[in-house]
């Protein structure tokens, strides 16, 4: 399994954040444009593996663990997905990186959404890759219940995550359909990176409910930054017309990488990098 080396040429911190005991990673160079990578419900830092050293030639990026996920403390409660975006901008606070440009995954979409709605000086853009925050809030129960259906089998297999990059079979039963379009095209070390955090993961269900009530969709009109939408065509879990809904309403471009479910991140790491500098550039 991953380690605290687990980002190739990053280095892992921790920090004692508002109750919270918060693990992240930094790397790139001291000089470079901060940027900050939040990860989806179950993951953890090692999600971003293939694509944070790409964004790390030229910028100085962190990648935290949410509260509850990864090497971080859970949270007594989680009302709302604010306490996640606090915590995560205290870190890139005592980090000296605000403001920053954020990039977020899934349920670290909408956090990092949140974030920008709130502290509008400290984001200066935002990407959304395959961002929770739309069906999210329509289909509630059924779209937490699936979430954690999907944690669960994952969790499972988790220590066993050298015979899941082995074996095709083992792959397309934890990643297909709901993650990767073509899980024989992650990388090991992703396959390890999506496990780690399933594995990690303390709290998912208070995230779970917290990504669930927390509506944005009223508010994406008032976000103040430059955005990028960035979805893969054959996501099965949060659907390609959600990226287009977001993009709709934020009145921001659409970037579709085809051929790629939901952990685009980790299937086209490349693709989802050269978006991501193509956008803040």
């Amino acid at each position: 399994m991953t380690d605290a080396t687990a980002i190739p040429g990053f280095e892992e911190h921790f920090a004692e954040v508002k109750g919270c005991r918060l693990r992240y990673f930094v790397g790139g160079p001291s000089s470079g444009a901060p940027l900050v990578l939040v990860h989806g419900l179950g993951g953890c830092a090692a999600n971003w593996v293939d694509t944070a050293p790409l964004l790390a030639a030229r910028r100085r990026v962190l990648v935290p663990e949410l509260p509850g996920h990864g090497g971080s403390t859970p949270l007594p409660a989680v009302p709302n997905l604010a306490v996640f975006a606090d915590r995560v901008a205290a870190v890139a606070e005592r980090e000296g990186m605000l403001p920053a440009a954020f990039v977020g995954h899934s349920l670290g979409g909408v956090v990092a959404l949140r974030l920008a709605l709130r502290r509008r000086n400290d984001v200066s853009a935002l990407v959304l890759a395959a961002g929770a925050g739309i069906s999210s809030t329509t289909r509630r129960a059924k779209y937490g219940l699936r979430i954690l259906g999907i944690i669960g089998p994952r969790r499972l297999v988790a220590p066993w995550a050298d015979s899941v990059a082995d074996s095709p079979l083992l792959r397309y039963a934890v990643f297909g359909r709901w993650g990767a379009a073509d899980p024989l095209i992650l990388s090991r070390r992703a396959v390890d990176g999506f496990l780690e955090g399933t594995r990690l993961t303390s709290d998912s269900v208070s995230a779970a409910r917290a990504v669930v009530s927390d509506d944005v969709r009223q508010e994406l009109g008032e976000l103040a930054c430059p955005a990028l939408v960035l979805w893969g065509a054959r996501d099965n879990q949060l659907r390609l017309a959600d990226g287009f809904e977001f993009a709709r309403r934020l009145g921001a471009p659409l970037r579709v990488i085809a051929d790629c479910g939901h952990l685009l991140i980790g299937e086209r790491p490349d693709l989802c990098a050269e978006a991501i500098e193509n956008f803040l550039g």
